[in-house]
């Protein structure tokens, strides 16, 4: 299994593309793993980027950190350091769907040298309201008992909001699964993901846009949260993103704020701008 021991703890990673491409970091939301970047992944390995997606700690198989050491600070060091022990002198690219847009966003602004270019999906701004109950519920499933893999599989489809539904989420929630003799749950730690859900809910993310020198792409999911009617990223926030950050251009993706990070058309789009 792919680790890095980094300074804050081990990460698990997943990989495509050659070792000898140039890197992008790739950084998952509150309650997701690496899996989920397999449709952009398998996109930019075709065009030889080496692309590495992380299981953030506490998530995963990543090492669960002790409380206190989560939020998007931390997380951002982690990604940092997984520049730096990939042996990569140069600036790498960086790119994070949903909370990961805003740790991407920490890294390049901690460090404005290391990164070339960030990719930010469906994430830059607050979520609107209408969409934190669709977030709360990925959380209430963690820890939850099922009898099986299926059963697991099946009450993250009723919840609505993974859709398409299709085998890239069955390897995804698969990847994060702990089977025992008569149960299943998630290996995700609770525990980690509500210290960086009450970090964010006390951040504004918009203040890291004044301190963002590379260019980024913004992807927009065009469709609303389930039924919720909710966007995580606003159209109000992505047009005062491109109107804010130096070289900065915004997207959408007739997908909602799952389906955007497995859609054909989001892959070509991060291509073309990190090619």
């Amino acid at each position: 299994m792919p680790e890095l021991e980094l300074p804050g703890g081990r990460l698990h990673f997943h990989a495509w593309g050659p070792r000898d491409g140039p890197l992008t970091i790739c950084i998952p939301g509150l309650t997701s793993n690496c899996r989920a970047f397999e449709v952009i992944g398998e996109r930019l390995a075709a065009d030889g980027h080496h692309v590495v997606a992380l299981d953030l700690r506490g998530r995963g198989h990543s090492e669960t950190t002790p409380p206190g050491s989560y939020g998007w600070p931390a997380h951002a060091r982690d990604v940092l350091a997984v520049a730096h022990l990939m042996g990569r002198d140069e600036p790498v690219d960086v790119m994070g769907h949903s909370m990961g847009a805003f740790v991407g966003m920490q890294a390049a602004a901690d460090a404005p040298e290391a990164v070339r270019r960030l990719v930010l999906v469906d994430a830059a701004g607050r979520p609107e309201a209408a969409a934190l109950g669709p977030i709360g519920q990925s959380v209430e499933r963690l820890g939850a008992l099922h009898e099986s893999a299926a059963a697991f599989f099946a009450a993250v489809r009723a919840a609505g909001v993974v859709e398409p539904w299709g085998p890239i989420w069955e390897r995804a929630y698969r990847h994060e699964l702990i089977e025992d003799a008569d149960s299943v749950r998630s290996r995700t730690s609770r525990e980690a993901v509500m210290e960086d859900l009450e970090h964010g809910s006390a951040r504004d993310p918009r203040e890291l846009w004044a301190r963002l020198r590379c260019p980024a792409l913004l992807i927009r999911a065009a469709r609303p949260l389930g039924d919720s009617g909710g966007f995580v990223l606003g159209a109000a926030d992505r047009d005062a993103f491109a109107a804010t950050v130096p070289g900065a251009e915004a997207i959408e993706v007739e997908a909602n704020h799952y389906g955007v990070i497995a859609d054909a058309a989001t892959a070509e789009a991060i291509a073309g701008f990190l090619t």
